[in-house]
């Protein structure tokens, strides 16, 4: 071949290059996020713009672990002509997030064809978007629903995963994906040991059934390794997502059926162990870390009346999960959050109660009993103005946060193991929600205030990381305006802090009512905003 040939071949195959190197770009250039900002009421605000134009386009709000915790619709503006691009404007929540990555859903357009991946932006509470971060497309798929900016690695159906190629893939990214051709995967802990300091490092397991998204500074990989006599290096993590069996499933079936309820999911067993010599195993202890699966649903759902839950085999019972429901390109999906592993599933119920229509709490108790959260006092009423009880608060709130009742003894002397309230009280102390009294008594049948509704609630969103910073200067703002702020006994920072998170109201314009008895219905609805606040619900 001459040289002029062959210099002319060159060119054209690099030209190709540069050409099969630039086409993603372009098919994303035409699509991102512009004008985002934190504004004061913990909201992000901005525009997306596309070059297709979407009358059922969203926007979804991730918090710094990638685990969505709001969704948005967004509201068209105008077209840009000299850009040839559809702009919309937004708002999500933002909680307390230093920074969120906004996500959105929009198709593009290149040679006339609709590419259909997202779009995602970071934008921080003090310094706006991310410097130089840009829009750029996203991993979803395989249940994974809007998992963003992850490094891919495919997992054999033997679940093996080379220690070597994760570890390399974390140094180089926050967050990798691990895509499983079968029901497991074996982690091996020391491709993951370096990184269990940084809170940016996040792990998303995902197969057709679902997915995981673990953080991995909730990994307490040492511990493990010590609850089974190996050392890290020698200690793997296996992480199931599997269909439950068919006994299981009917189990579940006949669980919803019971409350009246019906299935809108696989019921898939979500579990992480150590795993040892000799196949030996142990539970990983995950603390107060709540990490997300993310579960489809076979329909879509009213989040209102769906809930996520968890299935007791040994009992036949089911009990609320916190979960948050949303629905992208026709397919629907429950991102449940829980520190502990179980069989998951989702069901729709619709309850109400003969004796709350028209009440001023009535949408808050019912979509509380619809979460598995309140119960009646019987079938058909709910009594909402009946005072409550201290033990049963704290097993409303146990409920709430889904707490596992089956750990642990009280250490009360008026608390007896026999008494129906035992596990629950002993689950509330153990997560420091409760305290008891100088003589070592908790008092279970005695009516509960409002100062010991508001304290309890605001060391429930503690335990959920949700609890508001308030200072000594903000406590005294904040109960300045309420004239019987002097009759509070001992939790002032406390109240203070359910005032600051939208817990709690006063009785009046300038009354807390502090002492006065609580009823069921303040509860219910003192419950909704601690789940609301904590991003455990949509509502």
């Amino acid at each position: 071949m001459k040289p002029a040939v062959l210099k002319k071949t060159a060119q054209v195959t690099v030209l190709m290059l540069i050409i099969s190197v630039l086409v993603p770009v372009l098919a994303f250039a035409a699509t991102g996020f512009k004008d985002l900002k934190f504004e004061s009421n913990n909201t992000v605000t901005g525009t997306v713009y596309s070059d297709v134009y979407s009358v059922n386009a969203t926007v979804y709000a991730f918090d710094p672990n990638g685990n969505r915790f709001d969704v948005s619709s967004v509201t068209y503006v105008d077209y840009d002509v000299t850009n040839n691009v559809y702009n919309y404007k937004f708002t999500v929540t933002s909680n307390t997030y230093d920074y969120v990555r906004v996500q959105g859903p929009f198709g593009t357009s290149v040679d006339g064809k609709t590419i259909t991946d997202s779009v995602y932006q970071s934008v921080y509470r003090n310094n706006g978007t991310n410097p130089g971060g840009g829009s750029t497309c996203c991993y979803g798929g395989g249940g994974g629903g809007g998992i963003w900016g992850s490094e891919i690695i495919n997992v054999s159906s033997n679940g093996s995963v080379d220690a070597d190629q994760l570890k390399n893939s974390f140094k180089n990214n926050d967050k990798v994906t691990l895509k499983l051709s079968g029901d497991i995967a074996l982690i091996p802990a020391k491709a993951l040991v370096d990184y269990v300091t940084d809170s940016k490092k996040v792990l998303v397991i995902v197969n057709d059934n679902g997915a995981y998204i673990i953080p991995l500074n909730a990994l307490k990989l040492q511990d493990l390794a010590n609850k089974l006599s190996v050392t890290t290096d020698e200690l793997k993590l296996k992480v199931t997502i599997a269909k439950a069996n068919d006994t299981t499933k009917d189990g579940v079936d006949k669980a919803a059926k019971a409350l009246g309820g019906t299935v809108a999911s696989n019921a898939i067993d979500f579990d992480i162990v150590g795993l040892g010599k000799d196949e030996k195993t142990a539970a990983l202890d995950l603390g107060n870390n709540y990490i997300s699966r993310i579960l489809p649903l076979s329909k879509a759902v009213d989040s209102s009346k769906a809930t996520g839950v968890l299935y007791n085999p040994t009992t036949g019972k089911l009990s609320f999960v916190p979960a948050v429901f949303s629905s992208t390109d026709g397919k629907s999906e429950a991102t449940l959050k829980r520190n502990g592993s179980s069989i998951y599933a989702v069901i729709e119920l619709d309850k109400t109660f003969s004796d709350i229509k028209g009440h001023w709490a009535e949408s808050y108790i019912k979509l509380l009993a619809n979460k598995l959260v309140v119960d009646g006092v019987t079938d058909t009423t709910f009594q909402p103005e009946r005072n409550i009880t201290r033990a049963e608060f704290a097993a409303l709130v146990v409920r709430a946060l889904g707490l596992d009742t089956n750990s642990g003894s009280s250490t009360f002397k008026d608390v007896a193991a026999s008494d129906w309230y035992a596990s629950v009280v002993s689950a509330a102390a153990n997560a420091k929600l409760v305290d008891g009294y100088e003589d070592g008594t908790f008092r279970p049948n005695a009516t509960i205030n409002r100062e010991e509704l508001a304290a309890m609630v605001v060391r429930a969103l503690n335990y959920a990381g949700a609890k508001p910073d308030v200072s000594a200067d903000k406590q005294t703002q904040l109960l300045a305006k309420f004239k019987d702020a002097s009759k509070i006994v001992w939790a002032k920072n406390e109240i203070a802090a359910a005032i600051d998170a939208g817990i709690i109201d006063g009785m009046t314009d300038d009354t807390l009512g502090a002492r006065d008895t609580a009823t069921r219905a303040q509860s219910a609805t003192m419950l909704k905003r601690l789940l609301s606040k904590a991003s455990f619900i949509n509502n």
